[in-house]
């Protein structure tokens, strides 16, 4: 019987494989093995989507979680703030500009769902205060934001002549009965969300949509607990 052996002349010696040790999982990321800390996945996708929070510069009132609104309904389950993140990059310069004059922002509302623009038809089908559900607002691409403003050192929600959700000419943005410092924080408002990009409308002081890169509708809706 023959037999025949294959040598690879090339092949390391002993002395010469080195075997690294890897580290431990412990040390890699910084914990002990008698301390695990587990961080909580967010539960939206946050590569679409960018929660606000309420923090020393922001206050979240998202007012259709709540009756206080012109529809005197409840629209959503719960009240979170999402936008699509070039909106919430933008939204975050407005921030950081209005804080160097003492200022902070209130969210009223921010990205709303198809099913909640439905919703707001149903009982309102008047496209004088609600966009068509067929057509759909900015609102409902995450590109849009009903803010005020807040003293960044009180927290005190300040006085914008109106109340959010209030359609009458007061609430139009350069209604000429304004007291000075009202027009003054309205125009303050405008000035630093067009500054970065967002868009107001004549009708309602509050409300300022980012017109690019536009996502499409959405119908989405928020987890709540």
């Amino acid at each position: 019987m023959n037999l025949l052996f294959l040598v690879c002349c090339n092949a390391p010696k002993r002395e010469d494989i080195v075997v690294k040790e890897l580290p431990a999982i412990e040390k890699k990321v910084g914990f002990t093995p008698k301390e695990r800390v587990f961080e909580a996945l967010p539960d939206y996708d946050s590569d679409l989507w960018t929660e606000r929070l309420s923090d020393s510069t922001h206050l979240v009132d998202i007012r259709y979680a709540t009756v206080e609104n012109f529809m005197k309904e409840i629209i959503y389950d719960c009240g979170r703030c999402f936008l699509r993140p070039a909106a919430a990059d933008s939204l975050s310069k407005v921030v950081k500009s209005l804080e160097s004059s003492g200022y902070g922002v209130i969210l009223y509302d921010c990205y709303r769902p198809l099913p909640a623009q439905q919703k707001l038809w149903n009982m309102m089908p008047n496209a004088m205060y609600v966009t068509p559900p067929s057509k759909g607002s900015m609102h409902n691409r995450g590109h849009a934001v009903d803010v005020g403003l807040i003293d960044i050192n009180t927290r005190e929600v300040l006085d914008m002549g109106t109340e959010f959700d209030y359609f009458g000419k007061e609430a139009h943005f350069a209604y000429p009965g304004l007291e000075p410092e009202v027009s003054e924080r309205r125009q303050l408002l405008r000035r630093t969300m067009e500054k970065y990009g967002f868009s107001g409308i004549r009708t309602e002081w509050w409300h300022f949509s980012l017109k690019k890169n536009v996502a499409s509708l959405s119908d989405w809706e928020w987890e709540c607990e």
